[in-house]
C-alpha cells in the first residue's frame, strides 16, 4: 500500500483523518435535515442568518451557527459576510458573526424535503435506523449476525419484523426505497432493453418507484407490483399519483403464490437473505416464469478482485449489520440462476450505486 501514497500522505495521513471524522460529516447532513434547515432556506427568498434560522426552527443561535459554517465547510450551504446585522440588530443576544447563509443548487435539489429529486427521506431512515444500527458494528462482525435485538430489542431472525416494527418504521423504510430509485430508476429501468417483456412483476416493489420507471420506459408494457398487504396499503395511501401507470397486488412470495409474468423483478431483494434462502426463492421464480420469461436482478455488485466498489463493500456491512445477507459478486449471482434453472445470464453495471443483472427462462 506504501507505495501508492505520497509522501506528504505518510507524513501526515489526510486521507485516514477525513475517514475517521465520516460519521461526523453525515451526521451534519442528518442533523440539518431533521431540523428543516434546507427546507426552510429553499423557502426563503434572500439569505438568513444563523439567529433568522435558529429561530424559525426553534434553536440555540450558537448551536445553529456552527451547523451552518459545518455545512458550508463541506460545500453544502453557502455564506456571506455582512457589516451589520440589519434586521436582527434590536434582538437582546448578540451574533458571535455577522454572515448570511443561502442554498446551494445541490441542497435545494436533493435535500429540501420538496423537491421532487429529494433524498430526505433516505436520510431520516439512516440517521434514525441505520446508524444506531453501525453503533454495534464491533458486535457484528464478532458475532456474525444482525444487532436488531441489541439496538431495537427485536429478535435477529425476524429481520422484517423489526424493520417494519411499527406503522412509522415502515414509512421510513419505504422512504428510503422510494429516495434511492429517485437516483437509480431510470438507469436500473434502461441497463437493458425489456420491450420485450410485456408483464412485468416487481416482487418487494415497496412505494412502486422503481416499477415507474420501467412503465415510463415500457409504455407497452404493463408493470405490477407485488407486496405485503400492509405494504400496499402505505403505497397507496402516501406514495401514490395521478394517472399512476402500476398495478399493485398484495401476496407474500416466500410463502404465497406469486402471479404469473414474463419479467420478474427482484430490487435489492437477494442481498437480504441467505444464498440458501435466495436459492428457493429464485427456483419458485423460475418454477412460475412463462417459457422465455427472465428475472431482472438489482443489486450493488462487488468486484470480483474484492478491490471494491467501497459502496458496495460498506452496503454488505450493513446487511451483516442489519439482515441476514451480503452484497455479492457477480458470478455468485450467476451461481445462483443457473442454479435455479435460469441462463444467458447478462451483466451491466450501471456506474451508480446499484447494477442489473438479467436472465432468461
Amino acid at each position: 500500500m506504501a507505495e501508492h501514497l505520497s509522501q506528504s500522505e505518510l507524513d501526515y495521513p489526510f486521507k485516514l483523518l477525513e475517514y475517521f471524522n465520516g460519521f461526523r460529516v453525515s451526521k451534519v447532513i442528518f442533523s440539518a435535515c431533521e431540523l428543516g434547515v434546507f427546507d426552510l432556506l429553499l423557502k426563503s427568498q434572500e439569505p438568513l442568518s444563523a439567529r433568522h434560522v435558529a429561530r424559525e426552527l426553534s434553536s440555540s443561535v450558537d448551536g445553529m451557527e456552527r451547523l451552518l459554517d459545518a455545512l458550508v465547510g463541506i460545500e453544502i450551504l453557502e455564506v456571506e459576510k455582512t457589516d451589520g446585522t440589519g434586521e436582527e440588530e434590536e434582538e437582546e443576544e448578540e451574533e458571535t458573526s455577522s454572515a448570511l447563509y443561502s442554498s446551494s443548487d445541490v441542497a435545494n435539489l436533493y435535500l429540501a424535503k420538496g423537491s421532487a429529486k429529494s433524498l430526505y427521506d433516505m436520510i431520516i431512515y439512516q440517521s434514525q435506523t441505520i446508524y444506531p444500527l453501525w453503533n454495534n458494528m464491533v458486535d457484528a462482525v464478532r458475532e456474525g449476525k444482525n444487532q436488531n435485538e441489541k439496538t431495537f430489542g427485536l429478535p435477529p431472525e425476524e429481520v422484517f419484523q423489526a424493520i417494519y416494527r411499527s406503522d412509522e418504521e415502515m414509512l421510513k423504510f419505504m422512504g428510503l426505497m422510494n429516495s434511492s430509485w429517485v437516483l437509480d430508476g431510470h438507469d436500473i429501468a434502461t441497463a437493458f432493453n425489456l420491450s420485450c417483456f410485456e408483464n412485468i412483476v416487481d416482487l418487494g416493489g415497496c412505494t412502486g418507484a422503481l416499477a415507474r420507471e420501467m412503465a415510463k420506459a415500457y409504455p407497452s408494457s404493463s408493470v405490477t407490483v407485488f407486496d405485503l398487504p400492509q405494504v400496499v396499503e402505505a403505497a397507496q395511501t402516501h406514495f401514490c399519483q395521478e394517472n399512476d401507470a402500476v398495478v399493485f397486488q398484495t401476496g407474500d412470495f416466500f410463502s404465497g403464490e406469486i402471479p404469473p409474468a414474463d419479467l420478474y423483478v427482484l430490487a435489492r431483494i437477494i442481498h437480504d437473505w441467505p444464498e440458501e434462502k435466495c436459492l428457493t426463492l429464485l427456483k419458485k421464480i423460475f418454477d412460475t416464469c412463462k417459457p422465455g420469461g427472465g428475472v431482472l436482478l438489482v443489486e450493488a455488485m462487488l468486484f470480483e478482485n474484492r478491490r471494491g466498489p467501497v459502496m458496495a463493500q460498506i452496503f454488505s456491512l450493513n446487511m451483516l449489520v442489519q439482515a441476514e445477507g451480503r452484497e455479492r459478486p457477480p458470478s455468485e449471482y450467476t451461481h445462483m440462476l443457473t442454479k435455479t434453472g435460469f441462463h444467458n445470464v447478462q451483466v451491466c453495471r450501471t456506474g451508480k450505486s446499484y447494477d442489473a443483472i438479467l436472465a432468461t427462462r
